[in-house]
């Protein structure tokens, strides 16, 4: 669980220079009114991103800084957020920054690293929910109340959420690839008939393998067919001899007549034994050439015929590759893969008859899904509104009542919508269900938005009641309370006091508090003091324990530091506080 450990504050306010230590469960900030308790309620609005004024800085400052030091864990939304922004733990640690100078320009920082303001606001709503006169956050927002309901329901609404949620990715699926294939259809013809265009005309000139480069051979022998003949005729009649010139000379006598000559003196040199018969070598080969040329020049298709059947062949398979490929093997190619791709295309209208009885068939599940959704969290609200009505009983609110108001909004046609309760209404992800927390102060008001429903202290208390009773369902780890005591006293105040510490059982809890009810339950008190000179300095913000604390609480009692009644009753508080937890 994230936990804000400290925050230091330099010239916000009345404070100077001061540092706010605050306890892992919950902290009770208390000092004299005008003391500057408020100021931590700024301090850590300024962090989440809140709004920079300029009038916050201290008189003869040039720029207020507060700066936070929070504990995260691995894995969780604000460390993966954080590290999203470029941000580094410190040991596990995330530090935040915000600077606010006077001339108004504000600059944040976030793990050593400068970011937008916009980055620490949406940190905001995964570290801390604040519940005071002028700043509200957290459940207050409609968006967050849907999740948190869910999740105090538990299995309730999982199960059946679950459900929706695979049905939905499901037709969210099937709707689109049914709206690529409807919107496309003329698209999608037109490409299919240039490709029967194109199959049908490689069909008709049905290219082999390779024919291609054959054809170009044999083009080229037959465009130069009796130069080549006369060619290999010359050197034939220069290698065996003209039959019919007996006086002519040729190489294979020559090479002959070599041969003979050392044949006959061969015994007596190994070195010219090996020039003989290298010559011997050379008459075979010049005998095997003589023979293949003779051939060739026999075997030679002249043909001006022949000749034009290859010319207008080439051109055929020519006509196939400035279309469809680069060479005969593209080509083949290209008609492989247009094959399969027309199949896809004359496949169209089956598959989109299979689609819409898919998206039907899931449109009539989802209203099923949604319909058990709205009754699970219908059901689920009830109690939960239950809950907070009591609890707002002992807050010295008797007479305000909570509810939820689990509703839908009408679709515009029933092509868009699925049925619940039968009518055709809006879904998303989550269901049909649009979910507002409702409040109604006293007997006869008309509920009203939670956060329109109540005024002044009455809102803090209100949210208190709301968070105790989603204590463990809400993932928000840090909860501060301003004002959560106004109006109240006496047995409503211890009231307020435990139910803060129930709350910090399960989250940090922060309360800026008058009442000594309140600040006797907490795990750790602050007192903020001023200075002689008016200002809050780093010794201004001390924690207090033991005998110090007595006397702040009997200060809180009855204006009197030493008043022996006071120190009592401020002991039987504490006593009382310890008792419960």
């Amino acid at each position: 669980m994230s936990v804000l450990e400290e925050m230091r504050i330099r010239s916000l306010g009345v404070i100077d220079d001061a540092v706010v230590e605050l306890s892992p469960g919950f902290t009770a900030v208390t000092g004299e009114t005008g003391a500057g308790k408020t100021m931590v309620v700024t301090s850590l609005g300024l962090l989440l991103g809140g709004r920079a004024d300029p009038a916050l800085v201290r008189v003869g400052a040039k720029a207020a800084v507060v700066e936070g030091r929070i504990t995260v864990s691995d894995g969780d939304a604000a460390a993966l957020r954080a590290e999203e922004a470029g941000a580094e733990l410190d040991d596990g640690a995330l530090l935040i920054s915000r600077t606010v100078s006077a001339e108004g320009r504000s600059r944040a920082h976030l793990g050593g690293r400068s970011v937008p303001v916009g980055v620490l606001t949406e940190l905001a709503d995964e570290l801390v929910a604040v519940h005071g006169q002028t700043d509200q956050q957290g459940l207050l927002k409609p968006a967050r109340q849907r999740g948190a309901l869910d999740r105090y329901a538990g299995d309730g609404v999982e199960v059946p959420h679950a459900k929706y949620a695979a049905a939905y990715r499901r037709l969210r699926a099937v709707a689109t690839e049914l709206e690529e294939l409807t919107t496309r259809a003329r698209e999608r013809a037109q490409e299919a008939d240039l490709l029967r265009f194109g199959l049908n005309e490689v069909a008709a000139v049905e290219p082999l393998p390779g024919e291609d480069v054959e054809l170009a051979a044999e083009a080229e022998r037959l465009g130069h067919a009796e130069a080549l003949a006369s060619a290999a005729s010359l050197a034939h009649t220069a290698l065996a001899g003209n039959p019919e010139d007996p006086e002519s000379i040729d190489a294979t006598t020559v090479v002959a007549a070599a041969g003979q000559a050392l044949d006959g003196v061969r015994a007596h040199d190994p070195a010219l034994a090996a020039l003989a018969d290298r010559v011997g070598e050379i008459s075979i080969l010049l005998a095997d050439v003589s023979g293949e040329l003779a051939g060739y020049a026999d075997q030679l298709d002249a043909d001006p015929v022949r000749l034009a059947v290859v010319e207008e062949r080439r051109a055929a398979l020519t006509a196939l590759t400035r279309k469809y490929g680069e060479d005969i093997a593209a080509v083949l190619a290209w008609a492989q893969e247009g094959t399969g791709r027309l199949t896809e295309l004359e496949g169209d209208d089956e598959r989109i008859g299979e689609l819409t009885a898919e998206r039907d068939a899931l449109r009539a599940e989802l209203s099923v899904l949604g319909q058990a959704l709205t009754d699970a969290r219908t059901e689920a609200a009830a109690r939960f509104a239950d809950a907070v009505t009591e609890e707002l009983a002992s807050l010295a609110m008797p007479h305000a009542r909570v509810s939820f108001a689990v509703r839908q909004t009408e679709a515009a046609d029933e092509a868009s919508g699925i049925d619940i309760g039968g009518r055709s209404v809006l879904y998303g992800p989550s269901g049909a269900d649009e979910v507002e927390l409702l409040l109604a102060p006293h007997p006869g008001a008309q509920p009203r938005p939670i956060a329109k429903g109540a005024s002044g202290g009455e809102l803090s208390r209100v949210m208190l009641a709301v968070e105790v009773v989603f204590a463990g369902s809400d993932p928000v780890p840090t909860y501060l309370f301003d004002e959560v005591d106004a109006g109240v006293g006496g047995k409503a105040a211890v009231e307020v006091g435990r139910r803060l510490a129930k709350l910090a059982k399960s989250a940090q809890v922060v309360v800026v508090t008058h009442l000594p009810q309140v600040a006797a339950f907490a795990d750790r008190q602050l007192l903020v003091e001023k200075t002689v000179d008016g200002s809050v300095t780093r010794s201004g913000v001390t924690v207090l324990e033991g005998e110090d604390r007595v006397r702040e609480l009997s200060r809180m009692l009855a204006g009197q530091e030493d008043s022996e009644t006071a120190r009592a009753h401020a002991e039987e508080l504490l006593a009382t506080a310890r008792a419960d937890g």
